[in-house]
């Protein structure tokens, strides 16, 4: 996919400058004439899915209150939550005070946009709201034993396979995206149709050597590192660290496989103009140079510059969720009609 950027951005630098001035005007025209406590010191809450937390709080966050606080002088503190997905959607939607969240999908974003939770439109952030990226790849054993080489072979007898929950965690849609969206791609590449039958036969019969669906791609992750399973599917930057780690494993990049991309939400529901101020400059920092090359380091693609993506290897076939119709299309007809209502009440995986 390509993105356009809907508008220039900034220097982080300049625009801490610039919104540090919008801020103080603010203040000023209320008739404070004394900082308040609030003025002085400052929180943003944020909710991520689970894999994002390493590259903001290894950098991201850390740089960030450094830089806030040389040019303002104002004490910022970030408060962090992480869990699946679909249960950071739940919640905030439920009334935890977040004032952003960073989630696995597009569509627990547009679940936010309701008058008691947000208003804001995530798409009008810079390149369509979507922060980073990353593909759906196969984690195996050191040796490859069970001779993995793509989708199809998570069906082969004996391999048990461990795959995040769809019902909880948005690593387990993408996967099953990954999973049937390959067979759509490739068969279309060689006969120029999409055969869905084989694309349901291909879930069907790997969902047969399903072990373990953990509530979200850090828990799976921690369960294959357990020595649980033969194969893993997972985030590409859930695998290389792994790697970093020094774990005996290896990454099988699959023929065709989906890009996962990230949105970020401002949950502006009951925020103050200064606090909503403070927040769009920070959200908006997410796609600065460096913000983005830190997503880079701990393994996410960059959105925006090709160059920061040339260490990752390449796929034959990549393909993103407008290929598959969006998820207004793709989580009725794929995540709900084929294996919620199809697959999973068949009894499938259950080894």
């Amino acid at each position: 996919m390509v993105y356009q950027a809907q508008d220039h951005l900034p220097k982080l630098a300049r625009a801490i400058f610039a919104g540090c001035l919008a801020l103080l005007l603010i203040i000023e025209s209320s008739g404070c004439r004394r900082k308040s406590a609030a003025a002085r010191e400052a929180t943003i809450t944020i909710y991520g899915f689970s894999v994002v937390k390493e590259g903001l709080e290894t950098s991201i966050l850390p740089d960030y209150k450094q830089e806030w606080e040389k040019k303002t002088r104002q004490q910022l503190t970030f408060e962090t939550s992480y869990a699946g997905s679909e249960i950071v959607t739940n919640l905030i939607v439920a009334g935890a005070e977040a004032d952003v969240a960073i989630l696995a999908i597009e569509r627990n974003a547009d679940r936010l946009i309701r008058p008691e939770v947000t208003r804001n439109d995530w798409r009008k952030l810079p390149y369509g709201g979507i922060v980073n990226k990353t593909p759906m790849v196969i984690v195996v054993r050191r040796g490859n034993p069970k001779g993995i080489r793509d989708f199809s072979d998570l069906a082969k007898p004996g391999v048990g396979l461990i795959h995040c929950d769809p019902a909880s965690s948005g690593a387990g849609q993408w996967s099953l995206l990954a999973i049937y969206g390959s067979e759509l791609i490739k068969s279309e590449k060689r006969t120029g149709f999409r055969d869905e039958r084989k694309a349901f036969d291909l879930l069907q019969r790997v969902w047969k050597n399903l072990k373990a669906s953990p509530e979200s791609a850090r828990v799976a992750r921690t369960q294959f590192e357990r020595g649980e399973g033969e194969a893993l599917i997972t985030y590409e930057l859930e695998a290389m660290q792994l790697l970093d780690k020094k774990l005996p494993v290896e990454i099988i990049m699959p023929k065709a496989t989906i890009f996962s991309e990230h949105p970020v939400v401002i949950i502006d529901h009951a925020m103050s103009p200064p606090k909503y101020a403070m927040v769009e400059l920070f959200v908006r920092s997410l796609w600065e140079p460096a913000a983005q090359a830190a997503w880079v380091n701990s393994h996410f693609r960059s959105v925006m510059d090709e160059k920061l993506n040339e260490k990752f290897p390449k796929i034959e076939m990549p393909f993103y969720v407008k290929d598959l119709g969006g998820w207004s299309k793709a989580y009725p007809e794929i995540v709900e009609g084929v294996w919620k209502h199809k697959i999973q009440v068949s009894g499938a995986g259950t080894n």
